[in-house]
């Protein structure tokens, strides 16, 4: 689209829009959309500067969260932004700490748990997990945390959360999850430890085709005589 000096012009012909009909379409659109739109003209400015725009972007990503302003003229447009940047703080927080706790390529169950108590904790919406999380970039075991807590607490539909995976092309990537038992002594004799191992696609999982490994996250360590950790797979490590 022109700007500038055609601005004005683009401006006479987008007015003859009733204004009720351009903010229906505008609310179609993810926020940074909104704001791209928002600088091709004055018309477009104000409508994308509109408090019930984003507002409705508000409840849309984060639903389940309270709306509090900083002050009762802080406009919604700078209420969003607010809390998308405390929400990716929080988010590359909980990233480094799995990073960190990760050995080896591997993460140990208790670590894992912790990672999706926290990601509760902040009320993060599926919304964010694509942003943050769903990553390509991202270390694999993050897609997974993401998944599970999309899975299990926001209970995405089967089909928004298979369209999502495949969007941000992490819907093959695979984990390892490796368990195993240790085994009591019978009559004095030591009994060999019982070893389980099972790689799953993120895809698979979403499917419900390895519900099995899905409960085995969801409980981790039972008893202190179970161990799990969770791997990345091959070139799925970063």
């Amino acid at each position: 689209m022109e700007r500038d000096g055609g601005s004005s012009g683009l401006d006479l012909r987008w007015s003859y829009l009733p204004r009720d009909l351009a903010l229906g379409i505008v609310s179609l659109l993810e926020a940074s959309d909104v704001c791209s739109l928002g600088i091709c003209s004055r018309f477009w400015r104000d409508i994308c500067s509109s408090d019930s725009i984003w507002m409705a972007l508000y409840e849309r990503r984060w639903p389940s969260a309270d709306r509090h302003f900083a002050s009762p003229s802080q406009e919604f447009k700078a209420f969003y932004m607010n809390q998308h940047k405390k929400m990716a703080s929080a988010v590359s927080a909980v990233i480094k700490y799995v990073e960190e706790s990760t050995l080896n390529g591997s993460l140990e169950i208790s670590f894992y748990v912790k990672a999706l108590g926290d990601l509760r904790s902040m009320k993060l919406g599926f919304r964010d997990v694509q942003l943050f999380l769903f990553r390509r970039e991202q270390n694999v075991l993050l897609n997974l945390i993401g998944f599970h807590h999309c899975m299990s607490l926001l209970e995405i539909p089967t089909v928004d959360l298979m369209e999502a995976l495949e969007t941000c092309q992490i819907l093959e990537r695979q984990v390892c999850v490796r368990w195993f038992m240790l085994r009591r002594r019978f009559y004095g004799f030591p009994m060999p430890n019982e070893h389980h191992s099972h790689i799953v696609s993120l895809g698979d999982l979403a499917m419900g085709k390895e519900d099995n490994v899905l409960d085995l996250l969801n409980h981790g360590n039972i008893n202190e005589r179970m161990h799990v950790q969770i791997s990345a797979v091959g070139s799925n490590a970063t």
